[in-house]
């Protein structure tokens, strides 16, 4: 399931209507022109695609099995304190990889290109507790081709949280703070409930039908998750006395892996620079439009090499929405050409460290708590 762009047109954008006011300057010429641009990158990209990416995956892909691996068998011994915290931190950066590099990039088609049945969309399940298929519709579908329009991408606040100023405010919004705090930690949780668009069943607009199916495959997901982490585990640490220890150690490392997800997620949409746009913005859209509109509503965070590595290269996040099915491990290059362009046509190309980002993004939960 690879979602590239919408179907757009090459021309046809309705006469007057109002750009995004960080490319009002651009002429309509200016803009298809950056589509010309941005297409033959990404065939460039596609074109050198080979070995040494298929290698990159693959040793990804072997070091998180070999900490997760490893994690576990330490928490055998988890009643000793060092066993628990090598255990934990192992099972935690495991969990972490394979969501985020492997997981979240597999399930979006950037490897579907190497035919191998194991590395595929329509065929991996990742570590987190909502069906691939299920986020494949609302991240993969709905998100990324109304990247930040108010009213048709439901990531803007993920129906919990008031994250835009054109989103009405009622005082449940006072709780946005909270709310947010309370999600982290269980965000696998969070996107679980959101996936199931219980918004959508209330209005009519998802049948019942579809709901019902929907909760059969999170729970049989979730039967398969508690299995591993909070019965398999366990029970084999029982033999050591380290049961309840064990425990305690996958929690923490699902709880862990969940605040660090959330956090750079929120990263790529929230921060200061990320702008949102109105339904009336993109009528008419093209595909110049649609590229202006994902590098303008992206944001990125600036960091080490392994930063980017357990970001699942999301740090590159206006990279990942102007190509979201490119080998990720390609993004760091595509960036020094994309942030030329942005340049070249006087575009922002947000971007800023890691803490400056997660800063950014809960100065506008706490600022949208209020009216």
């Amino acid at each position: 399931m690879t979602i590239v762009t919408p179907l757009l047109l090459d021309q046809g954008r309705p006469a007057g209507r109002a750009k995004p006011s960080a490319a009002a300057h651009l002429s309509d010429a200016q803009i298809e022109e950056l589509g010309r641009e941005l297409d033959a990158l990404r065939e460039s990209v596609i074109a050198t695609r080979g070995a040494r990416d298929a290698a990159y995956i693959r040793r990804v892909i072997a070091t998180q099995r070999s900490l997760e691996l490893a994690g576990r068998a330490a928490l055998l011994f988890a009643k000793h304190k060092p066993a628990w915290l090598a255990g934990t931190g192992m099972l935690t950066l495991a969990k972490i990889l394979e969501n985020m590099e492997i997981g979240h990039n597999v399930l979006h088609g950037q490897w579907d290109w190497m035919r191998d049945p194991d590395i595929h969309s329509t065929t991996w399940e990742w570590d987190f507790v909502t069906p691939a298929e299920a986020w494949q519709h609302t991240h993969n579908d709905l998100h990324h081709t109304w990247t930040n329009v108010v009213g048709k991408d439901r990531d803007v606040g993920y129906t919990i949280l008031r994250m835009d100023e054109d989103q009405p405010w009622t005082p449940r919004n006072l709780g946005n703070p909270l709310y947010n705090a309370l999600l982290a930690p269980v965000f696998e949780w969070g996107i679980a409930i959101y996936d199931l668009e219980l918004d959508e069943v209330r209005e009519g607009r998802k049948p019942v039908a579809e709901l019902k199916r929907g909760l059969k495959a999170l729970g049989a997901k979730f039967v398969k998750q508690a299995a591993k982490d909070y019965a398999a585990t366990p029970a084999a640490a029982a033999v050591t006395g380290s049961a309840k220890q064990a425990l305690t150690a996958t929690l923490t490392a699902n709880a862990a892996r969940n605040i660090w997800a959330h956090a750079v997620i929120f990263c790529g949409h929230f921060p200061a620079g990320a702008d949102t746009f109105t339904e009336e913005q993109i009528e008419g859209e093209t595909r110049g439009d649609w590229y202006v509109r994902q590098m303008i509503g992206s944001a990125n965070i600036s960091g080490s090499r392994l930063m980017h590595l357990m970001t699942g290269n999301l740090s590159f996040q206006i990279e990942h929405h102007l190509f979201p099915d490119l080998p990720s491990n390609r993004y760091a290059e595509v960036a020094v050409k994309v942030r030329e362009i942005c340049e070249r046509y006087e575009l922002p190309y947000t971007t800023g460290p890691l803490p400056k980002q997660v800063a950014s993004a809960w100065a506008k939960v706490f600022r949208l708590a209020l009216p």
